[in-house]
């Protein structure tokens, strides 16, 4: 069972916007104005500048717009976060699914988005990253043929990154203990 993230102690420091200059200066700065709030998780990378901007570097073409709408993209990150039980993951890319355009409603649906309010593509996308969770052996050459019936291959190659990336997310941030990001407005 996790632990409450909600009032857990980082196992590093969290470095706050005033002890970071340059470029990690720059990527809190730009944090801040598109999400409202610098992610925890930004704050203990930032300990290691080139790892801080090296996750956003990454994340940037994982979660943006691209071959699949970035909307899209948070909602499997969110799918995989659930799996995984990862609270602090859920609630980040919760907000980031709706400030790029996705619903409450496809939100609620995540759990079960087989009755969900989606496409027939964007469940078997789900699908998809469900059986990359459990197994990438779960991946064999008939259920990929399905994919690639509904996906081209940029599509298939971001909706993968995706999937795979959040399988990283919830290790790194739960071993570090890095607490929940407060919502945006709220005092640290």
């Amino acid at each position: 069972m996790p632990s409450d993230v909600s009032t857990q102690q980082a196992r590093i420091p969290m470095l706050e916007r005033e002890q970071v200059s340059g470029d990690v200066g720059a990527l809190y700065d730009a944090l801040l104005q598109q999400r409202g709030v610098v992610p925890n998780m930004f704050k203990a990378a930032a300990n290691i500048p080139a790892l801080a901007q090296g996750i956003a570097a990454f994340l940037k073409p994982i979660v943006g717009d691209g071959a699949l709408p970035g909307w899209y993209k948070e909602l499997v990150a969110v799918r995989i976060c659930l799996l995984h039980d990862f609270e602090y993951g859920i609630k980040s890319h919760t907000l980031s699914a709706k400030q790029k355009g996705a619903s409450d409603e496809q939100i609620k649906a995540l759990e079960d988005f087989e009755r969900g309010p989606f496409s027939e593509a964007q469940k078997l996308g789900f699908r998809y990253a469900d059986r990359l969770h459990r197994s990438a052996d779960e991946i064999d050459d008939t259920f990929f043929a399905s994919v690639k019936a509904a996906y081209n291959d940029l599509q298939i190659l971001e909706l993968t990154a995706v999937a795979a990336a959040f399988e990283f997310f919830p290790r790194l941030v739960t071993a570090l203990r890095i607490p929940l990001t407060p919502a945006p407005g709220a005092t640290r």
